[in-house]
């Protein structure tokens, strides 16, 4: 790049005070990325368990309580911005690198470092404005009843945290550990909130006398207790408000269309112009990222609720969304007006019968909106076609039957038809999973199975080559 200045120049005088994990300067054996990995882990689950120093009070609505797997928070605790500022941060400066708002180029060493500073850095800044909004906003009692001593130290607990995850993060991705710590956690996460959702023997009074929460519990608690198995079976199946056995089967349903649709590629073979015989093939799978669309709808609800509390009736609010909190689920705060309302799945089917058109705007919404974000990510994330045609130019390849002056053009007709095809099956098994009533909402569980499915392949490739590397 040339010698002028640039946007990124001026993270440079922030990076020595930045925390960084050094890239790894050996080989990192597998057996001890295992151990990096658990370890990670392990931290980030007592952090989501250590509850905050100084607040006053966590009873009453949650405004963020259907956001808190997806975003691996967890409520009172030290853990409570989960992994919202480094995703923010990532997705934020990907957009300004894709667009060339910024100008980064990868092959210097030096940009790599200053776009890596500057996302640490605005995870950071966000990691402080989001902690400030939640004391600010009463989410932990009012600031007179904790106090200013005590307000400061919630911030900073929160902010330390953010620090936290972001340094695991780095950790793995440096060749410490296995895949990435955001992935990680989300997994966990979603997985967690699956199996308890199954197997809680929490007991709820939903307004039939104390219930198990948990479906598999609920499911022989009712069998043996109740004469009539018939109606303890329907029970068990159809109950409402609490998680059920067709929950758990819609889930299982989910997690295995999801695997089936791992395996679609659309692959392009091409070939090198020096060696003859050397070929390869791009592929374009189906795991488009609806990351980006999750959290613009995340960050539409995080604004709707958090100016709810301080301005109800302001007309801009209130369109923005309405909430009120759930009759049976403990701490449950939901959309019930607004914008916030529409972009959010029917809460059952009952509930789709009594409003068809919620339905029928989350349904257009959902798919358009998935299709035209995955069309737009390829454009920012430099896997458009001009992108590609301009890599295999670089590296020498040319798709075979097809001249060079071409090969733009031919990517063309593929690229885009595939990324908003994908974002279209994307958007129709969320919106499945969630008029199923899948444990987990159906984003959640397009992301667990993915992650899974990713660190199932990382697993594979570093077990290869640990065997590899051995002779075997």
């Amino acid at each position: 790049m040339g010698g002028g200045f640039r946007v990124l120049h001026l993270v440079r005088p922030f990076l020595s005070f930045l925390p960084e994990v050094q890239s790894a300067d050996r080989k990192v054996p597998f057996r001890e990325k295992v151990i990096y990995t658990v370890i990670s882990l392990f931290i980030f689950l007592v952090c989501s368990q250590l509850p905050l120093y100084g607040i006053h009070s966590t009873t009453g609505a949650d405004p963020f309580y259907w956001m808190r797997v997806i975003l691996a928070s967890n409520r009172g605790t030290v853990m409570e911005l989960g992994i919202t500022p480094i995703v923010t941060s990532g997705l934020v400066m990907q957009l300004l690198a894709g667009s060339k708002i910024i100008e980064v180029d990868n092959n210097v060493r030096e940009d790599r470092a200053l776009l890596n500073g500057a996302q640490k850095l605005l995870g950071i800044l966000i990691a402080v404005g989001e902690a400030v909004a939640y004391v600010l906003s009463g989410m932990y009692g009012s600031v007179s009843q904790l106090g200013v001593g005590n307000a400061i130290l919630i911030i900073i607990q929160l902010c330390f945290a953010g620090i936290i995850v972001i340094c695991l993060d780095e950790l793995l991705q440096k060749g410490y550990g296995l895949g990435s710590g955001i992935s990680l956690f989300i997994a966990t996460n979603i997985c967690e909130n699956i199996i308890w959702k199954a197997f809680s023997p929490t007991t709820i009074n939903s307004g039939r006398g104390a219930e198990f929460e948990g479906a598999v519990i609920a499911l022989f608690h009712l069998l043996i207790t109740r004469t009539d198995k018939v109606r303890a079976l329907r029970e068990a199946f159809y109950r409402q408000n609490l998680p059920n056995v067709t929950n758990l089967l819609a889930t299982v349903l989910i997690f295995l269309i999801v695997i089936y649709f791992q395996g679609f590629r659309v692959v392009l073979p091409v070939r090198s112009k020096n060696a003859r015989g050397q070929q390869g093939h791009i592929q374009s799978s189906c795991s488009i990222p609806q990351t980006c669309l999750l959290f613009c709808s995340l960050l539409l609800c995080l604004t709707s609720t958090l100016s709810l509390r301080r301005y109800s009736n302001n007309f801009l609010v209130n369109l923005l969304g309405k909430w009120k909190e759930s009759e049976y689920s403990n701490g449950q705060s939901v959309p019930v007006g607004g914008i916030a309302y529409y972009i959010t799945a029917p809460s059952s089917l009952a509930d789709m019968a009594a409003n068809p058109f919620h339905a029928l705007f989350y349904l257009v919404f959902m798919l358009s909106a998935c299709a035209l974000f995955s069309k737009t990510w390829i454009e920012v994330s430099g896997s458009s076609a001009k992108d590609v045609a301009k890599q295999l130019k670089e590296q020498q390849m040319v798709m075979p039957g097809h001249r060079e002056s071409n090969l733009q053009k031919e990517l063309n007709r593929y690229i885009p038809t595939a990324a908003a095809f994908g974002g279209i099956c994307i958007g129709a098994l969320t919106v499945l999973a969630d008029f199923m009533g899948a444990i987990g909402s159906g984003t959640g569980i397009l992301l667990a199975v993915t992650i899974i499915y990713q660190y199932f392949e990382t697993f594979e490739k570093e077990r290869a080559s640990e065997l590899g590397f051995f002779g075997f």
